[in-house]
């Protein structure tokens, strides 16, 4: 108990990565690279990226996590003679092109709660383990994502078990934090696989015949819908317009954003690449564009491929105080979030270790908490 608290501790602290942020009313930095003074053109803000992005409500932030992790040894962490000089349990500088978060043998994010939002934990490249206090279990990657409902509480894991021993394991994945309204706030917990080969991808060519290849994680484009969002999500009723995309651009390709619905928050996180321009403004990589959602913007690329995540939904509009781990509506839920958890532990932890790793031969799969398993090659 005394090391759940202390890691529940420095959650509070506001450590960056998949598991933190400090206390806040829900808000904008007044930091801002560029502010378009008219509501009328197309581009809203163009902003700078760093290793956690902000975003626009209904979402709280974004993480991107790329680690160029070496090979595993016989406990899938790297080999001991990369841990020395780290801060063991809180590594959070790249050192020898990783970091290994808050693991000690092996890299990621130990046992640790939710309360009161969503992650929807998007990995582009290597594995994710999964564990968590409802008995439930995964290993997932390689362009699986995982979508998990915290609601009334949950503890989870999630480590980066490198499995390759003959070779590197480089690791990317996004963490997205979506809101969920006060009505929903203390719903069961619950979690979803959206499988790589189950994802709906679009393609489409522009004039000269360039491709863009999108994602559709969430929301439709096309004539295609992704799958469908956790029972008690934000997203689950189409009409909030909650779309995730992953946009893939050949170089000096064109690709014309549809139009959505006024009052839609939408942002796109140009994430990878040289230089893109939209509405006669060239971006540079790693910025972000928030954009008038009502108009159909087209985005020119440059030189280079592209890739861009756009997030997109109608607001919430409600107040949300953010602590740690728990993002609730007013202090006083987050006080009880925290009462909460020292005396239930929000359902214990039936894993032997906080840092749960699963079998090296175990392949991607999902066991639930009613016990049904998904098992993929």
């Amino acid at each position: 108990m005394s090391n759940r608290r202390t890691f529940l501790g420095k959650l509070s602290l506001g450590l960056t990565g998949l598991v933190a942020l400090p206390s806040l009313a829900y808000g904008r930095s007044k930091k801002e690279d560029k502010t378009m003074s008219s509501a009328k053109e197309p581009i809203k803000k163009i902003k700078p990226m760093g290793f956690q992005w902000e975003t626009q409500d209904p979402f709280l932030f974004c993480v991107h996590h790329e680690d160029k992790f070496p090979k595993g040894n016989e406990q899938m962490g790297p080999d001991t003679s990369y841990l020395k000089g780290r801060f063991l349990g809180d590594d959070f500088i790249i050192k020898d092109g990783f970091r290994m978060y808050h693991g000690k043998t092996v890299p990621g994010f130990p046992g640790h709660p939710h309360r009161g939002f969503e992650t929807i934990t998007v990995v582009r490249e290597g594995l994710v383990d999964h564990a968590d206090s409802m008995g439930a279990a995964g290993r997932y990657g390689n362009g699986d994502v995982q979508w998990m409902t915290a609601g009334k509480g949950v503890q989870h894991s999630e480590m980066f078990p490198l499995i390759h021993a003959d070779k590197e394991n480089p690791m990317e994945l996004f963490q997205i934090w979506l809101n969920l309204p006060a009505k929903n706030k203390m719903v069961e917990p619950h979690f979803k696989m959206m499988w790589s080969e189950d994802i709906p991808h679009l393609t489409q060519k522009d004039q000269s015949g360039k491709k863009a290849e999108i994602e559709i994680i969430a929301g439709s484009l096309g004539n295609l819908q992704a799958a469908s969002a956790p029972p008690d999500s934000w997203a689950a009723n189409t009409a909030n317009q909650v779309a995730v995309w992953n946009i893939t651009l050949e170089a000096n390709g064109k690709w014309i954003l549809p139009k959505t619905e006024a009052g839609v928050n939408r942002t796109l996180y140009f994430y990878q690449g040289e230089s893109i321009t939209i509405a006669g403004k060239q971006i540079s990589g790693y910025h972000a564009v928030e954009v008038e959602p009502d108009m159909d913007l087209e985005v020119e690329n440059g030189n280079w491929e592209s890739r861009i995540l756009i997030l997109q939904g109608k607001p919430i509009g409600e107040n949300v105080i953010q602590y740690g781990p728990f993002v609730m509506n007013t202090k006083e839920e987050i006080q009880q979030a925290f009462d909460d958890y020292h005396a239930t532990q929000f359902g214990g932890w039936p894993w032997p270790s906080y840092a749960q790793v699963h079998d090296r031969s175990k392949g991607r799969f999902a066991k639930h908490a009613d016990g049904t398993l998904e098992e993929k090659k």
